[in-house]
This record gives C-alpha cells, structure tokens and sequence, in this order.
C-alpha cells in the first residue's frame, strides 16, 4: 500500500502501534485530577457515557461537568501551530476541537456547567486547578 507522504511521516503499521498506546481515559492528566479530588467533600462519577462528551468527572447534583484536555489532541493555542501539521493531523484536531465545543453547548443547554482542565494548568498549577472545580462546585445548585 503506497504511502501519502503528505499526510504522514510514518507507515500506517508504525502509526497504529504509536496510537494504539495512546489512552482515552484514565490518563496522567485525570488521575492528578482524581487524587486532587480524593481530599475533597465532594464524590464524582468517571467518564459518564449518557452525557455529551463523556465527561471525565461529573458531579450530578450539583450539575457540573469536568473535562481533562491533552494540549495537543485537544488543540490548546491550535491556530498558533496548526501550520506545523501535515493536512491530516491539522484536520483530526480541528475536528476535536469543533466536537468539544458542540458538547459543551449541549451539556450547557441541559443546564450543566463546563470545567474545562488543560494537561499543561495540571502541571504547572494543580492547587489552582482544584480551587476553579471547587469554586464551580459551590455555585453549582444543589437537589
């Protein structure tokens, strides 16, 4: 099978294997996030499949929905490097990105509010990270 040299740099066996290690939940990400939560009153499902997106924590009750981005797949500052990737890729994120806002607007139709946590705030700043799920826990209403 010729390969697209402009769509990738890698045969499609070598960029199989590369993202089939990839993981789609249960990342390093969220499980800073989870331990961050741990310390906390409040009690989250994981990665609910009846809502928009599939949130990566939801608190029901409250009706707040926590979303934990890759900076790349999720496309953080994307039009600042988008010209980098080759068409295929540029397309993939962009669609991500179109896709996480589609289910943003959704959940917020339903009355739900938004957490969105990039990889790299995690990073650099988890307490502050916490402190913006807690702030939007408390103003979230209560049944």
């Amino acid at each position: 099978m010729a390969r697209n040299a402009s769509r990738d740099v890698m045969s499609p066996e070598k960029r199989s294997a590369l993202m089939s290690r990839i993981k789609g939940k249960d990342t390093g990400p969220e499980r800073v996030l989870a331990e961050l939560l741990r310390g906390t009153r409040f009690k989250f499902e994981r990665h609910s499949a009846d809502l928009p997106g599939r949130p990566d924590f939801v608190h029901r009750a409250r009706k707040v929905a926590v979303f934990v981005d890759g900076d790349f797949w999720h496309g953080w500052r994307f039009p600042a490097w988008q010209h980098k990737l080759a068409p295929f890729w540029r397309g993939k994120i962009a669609g991500n990105r179109a896709r996480d806002l589609r289910n943003f607007w959704r959940l917020r139709q339903r009355g739900w509010s938004v957490v969105r946590v990039w990889e790299h705030q995690l990073e650099s700043c988890p307490k502050m990270v916490l402190e913006r799920v807690i702030s939007k826990l408390r103003k979230g209403r209560s049944r």
